[in-house]
């Protein structure tokens, strides 16, 4: 709400100001951004929104951006869109309850938020995971990795202008959903992970799919590197733009591809080591360039990485349970205290916190989300930028804003 006298920054009145002081401009924004942000604005500014209907902002993120012709002087990302009190539900449900919610905080990598909960709920409860479990884990959530990368690929381009790679992303990522619906029974919102283990075992036809999708996609990479990434028009679109150094890294707290993409070689599977991953020979891909096309490099390794590690861990899949004979019934307790759980998303950190007093429901639960941490810094990477490039910045840092609206 603005005092009696809304002004702006040219000294004018506010025209949407009302007589009790309000602004009609903040009860359509619902939000008051609007007029705060034109306040601080310079007379000769354009104020404009960038969403949230912009096509490059998927419909739930809006970016206030104050620009001097064609460049950005301010940028501010405006969330809220898609808030869906994640965290205050935990505490309402009791942890099997809350398992579903697992599948829809990032849906594209939502393996991943299934493992950082229940590694946080057996951490705190002393759960044991059986060793055909850990390695079923793996292998599903590096499969979850590659298909959340391959949307983001077909995505970013088509943002960008390039129509055709979002086709050939989406047919292999359909034989990547086919093989895990045959183990979760879902293509997309998955919520298959159980304290103590997995729901479904691996069938024969599961671990043959696998085998078969690897080479098949290797085959294709070269292609993808051939249509798109040696292109020389993406490469004039995003070199060099979007410049992220270390210190704005560390000082946003972002991880992932972008961490990596800026020359810090952090990923949870190797610096907080978790699972079977220690097991395994792969490496982390890294990047100096600090720039868009280096997170597009980034994520582009990563995938073969993934295949590295999926094909180790098929091939040494051990006999055993897929669920401990002693896991805990649906209506369990957590024992009093706290835990936290990490694991390495396809955006970067993930992480649970669990504070239980005991009772039926946690009494708190905190969710690190790497999305957030990756967004706050594009009102600083995005100044003095041009505003065509905002979407090529945005893009690159393949934020998922439900994750970021938890």
């Amino acid at each position: 709400m603005h005092s009696t006298e809304t002004l702006w920054s040219n000294g004018t009145s506010c025209p949407a100001a009302s007589a009790d002081g309000g602004c009609a401009d903040d009860q359509i924004a619902g939000d008051g951004y609007t007029c705060r942000f034109e306040q601080g604005a310079r007379p000769e500014s354009l104020i404009l929104n960038m969403g949230p209907q912009h096509p490059s902002t998927h419909g739930v993120l809006r970016v206030l951006l104050e620009l001097d012709g064609e460049y950005i002087v301010r940028a501010e990302p405006v969330l809220g869109y898609l808030h869906r009190m994640h965290e205050k539900m935990a505490e309402v449900k009791t942890p099997a309850q809350f398992m579903p919610n697992m599948g829809r905080v990032d849906y594209l990598h939502a393996l991943a938020w299934n493992w950082a909960y229940v590694g946080a709920v057996e951490k705190l409860a002393g759960i044991e995971i059986p060793e055909r479990a850990e390695y079923l884990r793996v292998i599903t959530c590096e499969l979850n990795r590659i298909s959340s990368h391959l949307l983001w690929w077909g995505a970013y381009l088509l943002d960008l202008g390039a129509f055709t790679p979002i086709m050939y992303a989406f047919d292999d990522r359909e034989m990547l959903l086919d093989l895990l619906q045959l183990m979760t029974g879902s293509r997309l919102t998955y919520s298959s992970f159980r304290f103590g283990g997995v729901y479904t075992d691996a069938s024969p036809a599961f671990v043959q799919g696998v085998r078969q999708f690897i080479p098949h996609l290797r085959s294709r990479l070269p292609m993808y590197t051939a249509l798109v990434t040696e292109n020389i028009i993406l490469r004039r679109r995003i070199e060099e733009v979007g410049v992220i150094p270390q210190d704005m890294v560390t000082r946003y707290g972002a991880s992932g591809p972008v961490a990596r993409g800026s020359g810090i070689a952090y990923d949870v599977r190797r610096a907080e080591p978790y699972s079977v991953y220690d097991r395994f020979d792969y490496e982390i891909p890294v990047r100096h360039e600090e720039c868009s096309m280096a997170r597009y490099m980034v994520r582009m390794a990563e995938i073969e990485q993934s295949l590295r590690i999926i094909e180790q861990a098929i091939e040494s899949l051990p006999d055993g349970e897929h669920m401990h004979p002693k896991a805990p019934k649906p209506s369990f307790k957590l024992p009093a205290g706290e835990s936290y759980f990490a694991v390495e998303g396809a955006r970067g950190k993930i992480g649970v916190w669990i504070a239980s007093d005991g009772g039926k429901t946690p009494y708190r639960v905190k969710l690190r989300a790497p999305g957030f941490s990756n967004l706050a810094l594009f009102a600083e990477c995005a100044r003095g930028t041009l505003l065509a490039d905002a979407v090529a910045i945005l893009g690159s840092l393949d934020m998922v804003i439900p994750e970021i609206d938890r």
